[in-house]
């Protein structure tokens, strides 16, 4: 077969494409020359952490935004691989909740024993991408960053898979430019113990505000104000938490918000999201979107409408992870490989409009992730990708909901049933507020044993 693909982007997204292509493989299947770029020195995206920020060595601007003492948010057992359990890593049940070296761990496991670093040209970013409708093939232009040189290859299909979580959304607000202490995104958050004692300003108030700001007080914060723009959360947080409305300006160190009040504060992380941003691709292959559960212009939230030898994987906003990447590369996969017959370009119109508005009807967190739980009932059976039981996995994310609700400070010491294998995790030897060594050997062995 002498089609190619090229894979953009070897995080998740990209590594999931590449393992789906080794399944076909695997199993008999003749499938095309699959190429892996890949900006960073190794694939992992986000995954990896880097003490860099700002621009790499090269000169490239940093696509990480993993931090130190960061662990799972979310139940290892909602985003199991179905085909490569944590139990087959990792040999034992380890517990519900892993800090990055741990996770880091098992998604890299899974592509080094499929023998798929070969495909992956690392260092590697993408500088343009050109369609000619003449010849129905795309252009790649890359530079080799460690030769510094640009060459261009052309394919036959395109995979975007450098997802949509590493270019900051910077809002301005009145002062900012003058305030005497730490400015900035959640992007560039390293390590919480750098606002050890500190009064901290944390603009947002979703997932990365109340993870950054529970790390901050983890690790000895003075005191946390939470600056949200539509809602406060639903969280019990400790006493020294403050919630306002939306931060109106600052003067000196001294924080306004809409409401009229004041707080005084040492330093401002804004957490304040991620774009879209696609600076190798022309507008008429873009996507542009907020970060959403359905973007727009994707069949089955990975084809692109205008041109069907373009894909994009992990775009969504995401309840699902590892699993739902799996799932979209599969799909991806047997569309290149003419396993997936595609129907009109009215049916698919119609099929885009249909999740689209499918979408707009969500107004709960509980709505949200049985939106997500009904694309993957849709993906899923198209493939061979094994099945595993996605109601249990719902349910099991609205247990996690509740959990928080709970105790934002303490749910990461619950303990799950994994849908795969049926074991249950054990528990941590540490309670996550007191486990403040996050590295990989401290997770896995009990204080005695890696004190030895």
């Amino acid at each position: 077969m002498s089609i190619r693909v090229a894979i953009i982007g070897a995080g998740p997204s990209g590594m999931a494409m590449l393992r789906a292509f080794q399944s076909a493989r695997q199993k008999g299947a003749e499938v095309p020359e699959f190429v892996c770029f890949e900006k960073q020195s190794d694939w992992g995206g986000i995954w990896n952490y880097t003490w860099r920020t700002g621009l790499d060595q090269y000169g490239e601007p940093v696509h990480g935004s993993m931090y130190r003492y960061l662990w799972s948010n979310g139940p290892k057992e909602c985003l199991e691989f179905s085909d490569y359990t944590f139990e087959e890593h990792f040999g034992q049940p380890i517990p519900s909740y892993p800090p990055r070296a741990v996770l880091h761990d098992y998604i890299m496991g899974r592509v080094e024993k499929a023998g798929l670093r070969a495909h992956v040209r690392f260092n590697s970013p993408v500088r343009w991408v050109d369609y000619s409708d003449a010849t129905g093939q795309f252009t790649l232009t890359v530079k080799d960053n460690v030769k510094d040189a640009l060459y261009s290859e052309v394919f036959d299909y395109v995979v975007i898979a450098s997802g949509h979580f590493s270019t900051p959304n910077v809002p301005h607000f009145p002062g900012i430019e003058m305030f005497p202490g730490r400015v900035m995104h959640a992007h560039d958050f390293r390590a919480a113990d750098e606002f050890i004692g500190k009064d901290l300003l944390v603009v947002g108030s979703s997932y990365s505000a109340e993870d950054i700001a529970s790390q901050c007080y983890k690790y000895g914060a003075k005191s946390i104000t939470f600056s949200y723009r539509t809602r406060r959360s639903n969280f019990k947080w400790p006493s020294c938490f403050t919630e306002k409305p939306l931060l109106e300006k600052l003067d000196g160190r001294v924080a306004h918000f809409i409401d009229g009040t004041t707080a005084e504060v040492d330093a401002v992380i804004l957490c304040t999201g991620y774009l879209h941003h696609y600076p190798f691709l022309p507008d008429d292959m873009r996507l542009k979107s907020a970060n959403r559960m359905n973007p727009p212009d994707l069949y089955k939230g990975v084809m692109w409408e205008k041109n069907h030898k373009l894909f994009y994987l992990g775009m969504q906003d995401q309840y699902y992870t590892f699993n739902m990447f799996d799932a979209q590369a599969w799909y991806v996969r047997d569309i290149i490989l003419g396993r997936i017959t595609l129907p009109s370009d009215e049916t698919i119109a119609a099929d885009i409009a249909g999740w689209l508005a499918k979408e707009g009807t969500i107004e709960t967190a509980f709505d949200a992730i049985d939106f997500q739980t009904d694309y993957m009932k849709e993906l899923i059976p198209a493939t061979d990708y094994p099945m595993f039981d996605l109601d249990a996995v719902a349910a099991l994310f609205k247990v996690w909901e509740h959990d928080k609700e709970r105790d934002i400070m303490g749910y990461r010491d619950n303990s799950y049933t994994s849908i795969m294998t049926g074991n249950t995790a054990p528990p941590h030897h540490t309670k996550w507020i007191e486990a403040l060594d996050d590295s990989f050997e401290a997770f896995i062995n009990p204080p005695a044993v890696a004190a030895e």
